[in-house]
């Protein structure tokens, strides 16, 4: 645990307020005191940090204003292909978390659905290989997004149906379905 001191002239001080400004973005802040010194024209604020040193320097910048990590633009990480099923991925989490009562980050984060834009599973196996996505997840969601996924990234996707029901083709034809391996025969 460390000490800074610093002070900042009452009537203002754009390059001790940046200097604070900094020291205090680069730093593990524990607590600050603040005292008002009143000298007449020269007071000021007197103050004392209490620190530790950050592990890693912070960039400027580098955190969001609730001081989590940096935020991911998708449109920039991922293919456009991906991005377009992310998005999917992204309005379907929002009916789920809205029909839940939850915020949408409880039904996956958005670096899983990236993931499952990415990797693009094909079971429930696949789908709780994404970190994350334990038997939970996949038990709740899994069918739901395997048949999202399906009627995605299907040949005929846009606009074949199964019929009756108006269910795109390809849903639901291969999720959690067990293939028996060839035999032989004589």
């Amino acid at each position: 645990m460390q000490m800074f001191f610093h002070s900042i002239p009452a009537r203002g001080d754009s390059g001790a307020q940046e200097e604070l400004n900094s020291f205090l973005r680069s730093h593990r802040v524990l607590t600050v005191r603040r005292e008002f010194v009143a000298q007449g024209d020269n007071s000021y604020w007197a103050l004392a940090v209490e620190y530790m040193e950050s592990a890693v320097p912070l960039a400027q910048g580098s955190e969001n204003r609730r001081g989590g990590k940096q935020r991911v633009d998708y449109k920039e990480v991922l293919s456009p292909a991906d991005f377009t099923l992310f998005a999917k991925l992204r309005d379907w989490r929002k009916t789920v978390a809205e029909k839940e009562g939850v915020p949408v980050y409880a039904v996956l984060t958005n670096g899983q659905l990236a993931s499952v834009a990415t990797k693009r599973p094909s079971s429930i196996a696949q789908l709780r290989e994404i970190e994350g996505i334990g038997e939970a997840r996949a038990g709740k969601y899994g069918n739901a997004l395997l048949s999202l996924l399906a009627s995605a990234t299907g040949p005929d996707s846009a606009q074949s149906t199964n019929g009756s029901d108006g269910t795109p083709a390809g849903v639901g034809t291969h999720v959690n379905k067990e293939v028996a391996p060839p035999t032989e025969t004589p």
